[in-house]
């Protein structure tokens, strides 16, 4: 693989540029044909920026990553890397398997089943705490009615359980309570 590496507002390093090269050349592996990458490490303020733009016949991928350190923001730039080559490698082999109708039908669903696997962090999920108290059915339904959500969680006073009112596109209520 050709590889360009470039530096903007840092000094230039020989490690940095033979390790962006050593976690390149397992790509070579990957990849079907021969590539080129135009690596940029930069550096503004306390980010460590890394980019990359990997040309191989018909792919192009761009990345962009940053953390507190350079050689974090590489890896995680390889990461993103190794994730488009398969997702596109995966793309190309459900093409060439010849089952068209396949590939619309289960492209939006593995697109988004990959996607939320391969891009869950803690960082992308909101955590959020309630205090919830034992009330009746009709009091959280007022409750539900008095805020601007489309749900509400609450301790069912009658069965001690969790349970979930929420609005329906209808106009009605719905319950959502625990089997058993």
């Amino acid at each position: 693989m050709q590889t360009i590496v470039t530096f903007k507002k840092i000094d230039t390093s020989i490690s940095l540029k033979s390790y962006v090269k050593k976690k390149l050349d397992k790509f070579d592996k990957m990849l079907d044909s021969p590539a080129e990458a135009h690596v940029v490490l930069s550096v503004e303020k306390i980010r460590h920026i890394a980019e990359i733009t990997l040309t191989c016949d018909r792919l192009k991928i761009h990345a962009k990553e940053n953390s507190e350190n350079m050689y974090s923001s590489i890896d995680a730039l390889m990461d993103k890397v190794k994730v488009q080559i398969k997702k596109n490698k995966e793309k190309v082999r459900r093409h060439m398997s010849g089952n068209k109708q396949s590939i619309k039908d289960d492209s939006t669903q593995t697109d988004l089943a990959q996607g939320i696997s391969d891009n869950l962090t803690t960082d992308q999920i909101i955590i959020e705490t309630i205090d919830y108290k034992p009330m009746d059915i009709d009091d959280a339904a007022i409750e539900l009615g008095s805020g601007k959500q489309s749900f509400f969680v609450f301790n069912n006073a009658r069965t001690q359980q969790v349970n979930v009112i929420y609005k329906h596109n209808n106009g009605k209520l719905g319950l959502i309570q625990p089997r058993g």
